[in-house]
C-alpha cells in the first residue's frame, strides 16, 4: 500500500513530457515511464500487461493479479531507475 501511495505521489509531482504519436517502448528507462505522468503509466502498464500474456490466455483482465504486477514493476523501476522498462518488464511480468 505504501509503495502505491508513493508510485502515486511521484506520478502526480512529476512533470509529464508531451504527448508523442508513437512510443518506443525499447527505449524508455524506468525513471521516465515512472514519471511520464498517471495517463501514461496506465496506458503502458496495461499494454505491457497483454503484451506479457501468453497467446492461448482468456482475454480476462484479473484485476488483483494486474495491481500486483503494476507493483512489482512500479518497484523494480524505483530500485532500479536506469534499467531500461522492458529489461524491468521481462524480470516482473514474464512468465516462468
Amino acid at each position: 500500500m505504501r509503495l502505491a501511495a508513493a508510485l502515486f505521489a511521484a506520478v502526480t509531482l512529476a512533470s509529464a513530457p508531451a504527448l508523442a504519436q508513437t512510443l518506443d517502448l525499447s527505449t524508455i528507462k524506468c525513471k521516465d515511464f515512472l514519471g511520464s505522468g498517471k495517463d501514461n503509466i496506465a496506458v503502458i502498464i496495461t499494454w505491457l500487461d497483454g503484451y506479457y500474456k501468453d497467446k492461448d490466455d482468456p482475454p480476462i483482465i484479473d484485476f488483483a493479479k494486474f495491481s500486483g504486477n503494476t507493483e512489482k514493476l512500479a518497484k523494480y523501476c524505483a530500485e532500479n531507475p536506469d534499467n531500461g522498462l522492458i529489461t524491468a518488464a521481462d524480470k516482473t511480468l514474464a512468465k516462468d
